[in-house]
């Protein structure tokens, strides 16, 4: 089976992959010379390729700062055999989670009309048409990586939500779930083995499930406050990836990049939906990845 590794170039042969696979799907087919696929910026931006165990590189990206707030992510490229199968989704969850790191609240990008649909899908939005390049239309779309507050701000929605749980979901109570931090970016939320475990001394699939859900239900409703919004949270659909048995610390983490779906037109009274991923780790070992469709549903005003 082969194994992909999503890491910057560490070679000076990697590098030279890296570039070479730029030019050949964002510059050659346009008849455009070697060295246009770089610029300025090669030697202060971050770089990502996905890489198997022979050197072959799926797919190459890079994101650089544009100011204390804002990244921006160019040269998105993705081998022609390995289109449509997630490289690209890869990378791109990369970058945006390097951008949070650097503390930047928003990726933005310039799209070609040809990938407007993957990057929706990915949680952008289009903001105004871009620049058109080598003759192909490009749309400026951005996305939001980290929720645009103060530290004591998160601790105080955290608290609402830890309370949430105790007061409308006694479960959380019996699992004894605790928010263990939260940035503005990735929400940790972890539950103790004792109450959760089974006969292999392992946590319950069950225990397991409902501690993602109700993470990526507190990363829904986090996102909710910093918009300034309430309504009514359901999951809708959710599917669950167990890798390998949770024996250790039991911790589930959700980052912003991976909540996917506009929020804001519930101000409207519109029904709202975002797909969100949780992964749950044993220890700092992943052990189940869950993916869930939460709605949220506008609370009725009450007729005066």
């Amino acid at each position: 089976m082969r194994h992909w590794q999503l890491r910057s170039p560490a070679t000076l042969e990697e590098w030279q992959r890296y570039y070479q696979l730029r030019l050949q799907i964002l510059r050659a087919p346009w008849q455009q010379p070697p060295g246009s696929e770089r610029d300025e910026l090669e030697s202060t931006a971050y770089h990502l390729i996905l890489i198997d165990q022979q050197g072959e590189i799926a797919a190459a990206g890079r994101v650089h700062q544009v100011d204390s707030v804002t990244a921006q992510v160019r040269y998105m490229a993705v081998a022609a055999e390995h289109q449509g199968k997630g490289a690209g989704g890869r990378i791109l969850a990369g970058l945006e989670t390097q951008a949070a790191a650097w503390g930047c609240t928003t990726v933005r990008l310039n799209a070609r009309d040809t990938a407007e649909v993957f990057y929706q899908r990915h949680g952008y939005q289009f903001v105004a048409d871009a620049a058109t390049q080598f003759g192909i239309t490009h749309l400026l779309m951005q996305k939001s990586v980290r929720l645009a507050a103060q530290p004591e701000q998160f601790q105080s929605w955290c608290n609402q939500l830890s309370t949430t749980w105790q007061q409308t979901i006694p479960l959380s109570q019996y699992m004894q779930i605790d928010i263990t931090s939260f940035d503005g970016n990735t929400l940790y939320c972890s539950a103790p083995l004792a109450p959760n475990i089974n006969l292999h001394q392992t946590m319950f699939a069950g225990s397991i499930y409902a501690l993602a859900t109700l993470t990526g239900w507190g990363m829904l409703y986090l996102q909710l406050q910093a918009l300034g919004l309430n309504g009514d949270q359901v999951l809708a659909d959710g599917s669950i990836k167990y890798l390998r048995p949770v024996s250790q610390q039991p911790q589930a983490r959700c980052a912003l990049q991976n909540c996917n779906g506009e929020l804001t037109m519930l101000s409207q009274g519109v029904k709202v939906r975002q797909r969100i991923k949780v992964d749950i780790l044993s220890g700092a070992e992943l052990a189940a990845e869950f993916h869930g469709s939460y709605v949220v549903l506008p609370r009725q005003r009450p007729e005066i």
